[in-house]
């Protein structure tokens, strides 16, 4: 996903389709000059329609393309003939697309499985026609029912990545470099903080031909929630994934107080996500003996950990089992 091209974040104007009118029509021929209703229906409106498709990565798409309009439905005719539906208009997205009302914000249904369709703004309703009306007491009846109007509605579409397992740290820890090792993802790795400037996903394989997907999110700093660095933006990512692999680097002057740090800035954005699993790993550790290792061990947190090399190839085997291990449970 090239940094260009990846958009997760778009605000669209919906319209629905009208429904088509009922026909008034009254039956005649040559043969029959007083007939009774034979009006039909008008046919509906089209719908504005959701479609996940795993195809896809990105909004980009609809970057320019930011007015959905369906189309109207026919109206009735006679010989009680329903009007021609409206065309649907379908938009395609990626997994894990979150639908907004643009107005009040409310969630109005997310789509996380291929092919998985929802209506955004349903089409108009067809009119009924004058034969739907007829009865012992009115057996002429000469009106019906006009269709349902357009339904408008702004949407705002929110991409959050679906991963097996995210990467969280601070910039420059090594997330990109890892994903690149254990994946045949290429992500722009440099010497620099924030070399990563939107997520990238990487498919890990493991024992027996299976596999997981990881996804490196750009760099947390402090005051992310608060929208300091590119946190904000990313952190919503982080609510998709099973397992949080939170890394710290072996150099770091308090590995216990970054992970806290790390944590901290999860819990402020989005309580929930400290239900989730979490593992760390202490990169850049081909620099470390045992005897040093040992004694880093006595103060790390107190969740699963391993120290890692993704240069050096060190303790990945490990990571995998623990990170498999973890998206099971």
């Amino acid at each position: 996903m090239a940094g260009s091209n990846f958009v997760d974040y778009v605000k669209i104007f919906c319209r629905s389709g009208a429904g088509g009118a009922g026909s008034t029509h009254l039956f005649r021929d040559k043969l029959t000059m007083t007939g009774g209703p034979d009006g039909g229906d008008g046919g509906r409106g089209g719908h504005v329609i959701i479609r996940a498709n795993k195809q896809l990565w990105t909004l980009v798409h609809l970057k320019y393309s930011r007015h959905v309009f369906s189309g109207d439905g026919g109206d009735g005719g006679q010989s009680r003939s329903t009007g021609k539906e409206g065309e649907d208009k379908v938009i395609e997205v990626p997994l894990g697309t979150v639908a907004r009302d643009a107005e009040t914000g409310e969630v109005i249904f997310d789509v996380t499985e291929d092919g998985e369709e929802k209506i955004l703004v349903k089409g108009g309703r067809g009119g009924l026609g004058n034969w739907n009306f007829r009865s012992s007491t009115n057996q002429t009846p000469r009106y019906a029912q006009s269709g349902e109007e357009r339904v408008e509605r702004p949407v705002i579409l929110e991409l959050k990545v679906l991963a097996d397992v995210g990467l969280v740290g601070f910039p420059s820890v090594g997330k990109s470099t890892l994903l690149s090792v254990v994946s045949a993802a290429k992500p722009k790795i440099a010497d620099y903080p924030f070399t990563t400037l939107v997520p990238n996903l990487g498919i890990v394989s493991y024992r027996d031909n299976r596999s997981f997907v990881m996804a490196d999110i750009p760099g947390i700093i402090e005051g992310a929630h608060e929208g300091r660095g590119l946190g904000l933006r990313f952190l919503r990512h982080i609510e998709r994934n099973s397992v949080l692999l939170f890394m710290v680097a072996a150099d770091s002057d308090d590995i216990h107080n970054e992970y806290k740090i790390l944590l901290n800035e999860l819990k402020q954005f989005n309580p929930e996500l400290l239900d989730k699993q979490r593992l760390l790993a202490i990169t850049k550790s081909d620099m470390l003996d045992q005897e040093l290792i040992d004694e880093m061990k006595q103060d790390l947190p107190e969740i699963p950990h391993v120290f890692i090399s993704s240069v050096a190839q060190k303790g990945l085997t490990e990571l995998k089992d623990m990170l498999w291990k973890a998206i099971n449970e």
